[in-house]
């Protein structure tokens, strides 16, 4: 099994470490996975830092969505032998102090940060101990911490609590009114066809006044989700949260139809349709090529509106557009798609993980072109933001916000 210098007799069990890290941050690494990555390893060779991540890389990640923590882990553990005293210090929000001002961690650091400390028992100094049990949180209670808590910076466990609690919100909408009718008791719309047909059975006399009232059906959603490297968080959370809005009896729309883009456009509903969440989202990990790659949002919205338009959004279809805006393209094919869409769609709704900074502003190329374009947006990086969508949703939304954004540009 181990083919590898004498010179680097530890390396062995240091992957082993590494493995079991990934365990705990949430990554499912298996025996014969660690097995392939040691023979990787042997076969790569240990002198440059890119073949050695890249090799454990291949055999020990098997989900595009724990590509980031991985990243994270690997430059923790392959530093100097203090990286974990000072990781936990500098990222685990439950040990910094009023005095410190650490930055705020990348994404995924603190998960893989947990991981870390999870799998380094027996190190901790009793101080270090005293200070993980300090509740810097006050009276606050847990849920209403998480509930207002990004999603770019919840931990694994968080992710998960959150993810059950978003299966609580609904998205509410009204139904639509039809061309159709059907007989009524009462209302203002007589139904002369019924009262003519009647009235061939009485030699012409009406007797009574037929009324109708039109069929009403759920609409329709569609969702776009950008998933490059800057929303992979949020865009996995918005997965949980279509996948509810598929599957709950209540929510009052019709078919949803989800989609996800970064370099190309992926049609993710039938993954969405299998009833068990963690099903369905796997079933998305396996049919996404491009998780945390680049960001073409023209190109992927012209894609959508040639080869899907005309099958989803039929008879007043909403739409959801779940990006930052950040385009690396060219955004006068931007601007033009995201019009054609806003006219096949009854509502074309924004949602921008970016508007949870205060004095946000549009200074993006690409989020200038969409903006005037949207029937309104919200934001979307929080428990909170979401249950606000769907407070605000059938009554037009941040109209405020929105027409002080407008008049920005």
């Amino acid at each position: 099994m181990n083919n590898l210098p004498a010179t680097d007799s530890r390396l062995v069990d240091n992957i082993v470490h590494f493995a079991r890290a990934l365990r705990k941050a949430g990554l499912r690494v298996g025996t014969s996975q660690v097995k392939g990555a040691i023979s990787a390893v042997a076969a790569a060779g240990f002198t440059r830092r890119d073949d050695f991540y890249y090799a454990l890389r291949a055999t020990l990640v098997s989900r595009p969505e724990h590509l980031e923590v991985f990243h994270q882990i690997f430059q923790m553990f392959w530093r100097d032998p203090e990286f974990l005293e000072r990781m936990v210090r500098s990222m685990l929000p439950m040990m910094q102090t009023m005095a410190q001002k650490e930055k705020q961690p990348k994404p995924a650091q603190k998960r893989a940060a947990e991981a870390m400390w999870e799998g380094a028992s027996g190190q901790e100094t009793p101080r270090e101990r005293d200070q993980i049990e300090i509740d810097t949180k006050l009276s606050w209670s847990g849920n209403e911490v998480l509930r207002n808590r990004d999603f770019e910076q919840m931990s694994v466990v968080e992710q998960a609590e959150a993810a059950k609690l978003i299966r609580t919100l609904n998205l509410p909408v009204d139904p639509l009114a039809t061309r159709r009718f059907r007989p009524a008791q009462s209302g203002r719309q007589p139904d002369a066809r019924a009262m003519l047909r009647r009235s061939l059975r009485k030699g012409g006399e009406i007797d009574r006044m037929s009324l109708k009232t039109p069929i009403y059906r759920p609409p329709n959603l569609v969702a776009i989700c950008d998933i490059s490297g800057s929303m992979s968080s949020y865009a996995r959370m918005m997965m949980h949260f279509l996948h509810a809005l598929t599957w709950a009896p209540a929510s009052g729309w019709g078919r949803v139809h989800g989609f996800t883009f970064g370099t190309r456009l992926t049609n993710v509903t039938r993954a969405l349709a299998l009833k068990d969440v963690d099903l369905a989202l796997e079933a998305v990990g396996r049919d996404v090529p491009d998780w945390q790659g680049g960001t073409r949002i023209g190109e992927a919205l012209y894609r959508f509106n040639r080869d899907w338009s005309r099958r989803v959004l039929g008879q007043g279809a909403v739409v959801l557009l779940i990006t930052d805006g950040l385009e690396r393209g060219e955004t006068e094919l931007l601007k033009t798609e995201a019009a054609r869409l806003a006219r096949s769609c009854r509502r074309l709704i924004w949602l921008n993980p970016l508007l949870r900074f205060e004095g946000f502003a549009p200074q993006a190329a690409g989020i200038r072109a969409l903006l005037p374009i949207v029937d309104s947006f919200f934001a979307c990086h929080s428990l909170d933001s979401l249950a606000d969508l769907g407070r605000s949703f059938a009554t037009g939304g941040s109209k405020r916000h929105y027409e002080t954004m407008l008049g920005s540009i």
